[in-house]
């Protein structure tokens, strides 16, 4: 994530239990890449793509190409969804305070959904002027397509390259991950496009291969869409199975129930849990509730654990319902 994330990640954890430190950072199946880089990846991928979307709605209004102006605005979405998720991991990175107290972590799921949202803003406003275009196609000079299109493959191409390491640990580098390797692959489309033009001369190929290009956005969007809305209604993180977690916690020695379990997204990549315990035999210390934190963090990923201990079940719990939250 942003720059602070590696040094407070430790006062976070360590609430008493100081299992930031135990087993290095963090959780063993999804370490994030060093902050410095991510920054650096987010500048660079920025500045080219803000760049080629210049040049490409110029190239896109001189030679008529509707496809190309398609995959401008496909990667001005992207120029847009880079820097907010750019915005997201640092905000995320910043210290808790006062009045948030999980620091601005969230951020990077709200970042997530608007842009999921932006792309599909982006979708109808291209298919309203393809459908124009296809009732009146005109004519397109294939070659400026092919050279244009050809160096957005290269631009989203290197771009993407810089975000593949984050991308299997962070939903908001995974999306602009996807983004990039989806406008390399739409720019391959407007190339072949331009080389049919140029050799039959036949205009409806370019607003046809602008709807395949929508098509295309609206189905990689569609899953980012989804996601991002699961993770913003607190909905239990992807890769983390609820009930394995409810098994788990009803298997730790001296508990006979568990009830108001919750799991939630903090932000994307990090996981937080709340659980009440019924443990007749007593209160079992604070080596349990240690051990069973670093258990949540290496088995599930879940960093942020708060469980309460109950000992009396004829005295029952508010919560003890599970439809009662």
């Amino acid at each position: 994530m942003g720059a602070g994330h590696h040094h407070h990640h430790g006062h976070q954890h360590g609430h008493g239990h100081g299992h930031g430190h135990g087993h290095g950072h963090g959780h063993g199946h999804h370490a994030p890449p060093a902050p410095g880089s991510i920054g650096r990846a987010f500048a660079i991928a920025v500045t080219l793509n803000a760049l080629f979307v210049v040049a490409e709605v110029a190239a896109g209004l001189l030679s008529g190409s509707m496809a190309l102006l398609a995959d401008a605005g496909h990667n001005l979405s992207d120029v847009l969804s880079l820097v907010l998720a750019w915005a997201a991991s640092v905000l995320s990175a910043r210290p808790p305070s006062e009045r948030f107290t999980y620091g601005l972590k969230s951020s990077s799921i709200l970042a997530a959904i608007a842009n999921a949202a932006l792309l599909w803003v982006a979708i109808g406003a291209i298919l309203v002027e393809t459908i124009r275009r296809i009732g009146d196609p005109a004519p397109v000079v294939g070659n400026t397509m092919m050279i244009v299109a050809g160096l957005g493959i290269a631009v989203n191409a290197l771009s993407a390259l810089l975000f593949a390491k984050g991308a299997r640990s962070d939903l908001n580098l995974r999306a602009a991950f996807v983004h990039l390797m989806a406008d390399a692959l739409v720019s391959v489309g407007v190339v072949v496009a331009g080389l049919v033009i140029v050799q039959t001369g036949w205009a409806l190929v370019d607003p046809v291969t602008s709807l395949v290009i929508t098509a295309v956005i609206a189905w990689s969007s569609w899953g980012l869409l989804r996601d991002s809305l699961h993770m913003g209604m607190l909905g239990v993180p992807e890769g983390i199975d609820g009930t394995k977690v409810r098994a788990f916690l009803e298997a730790r020695p001296g508990v006979t129930r568990v009830h108001d379990l919750h799991i939630w997204p903090m932000s994307t990549t990090e996981t937080a849990l709340t659980a009440h315990l019924l443990i007749p035999g007593g209160q079992p210390g604070d080596a349990f509730l240690c051990a069973l934190a670093e258990d949540l963090d290496r088995e599930f990923g879940i960093g942020h654990p708060t469980i309460q201990i109950e000992t009396d079940a004829q005295s029952p719990c508010a919560l003890e319902s599970e439809a009662v939250v």
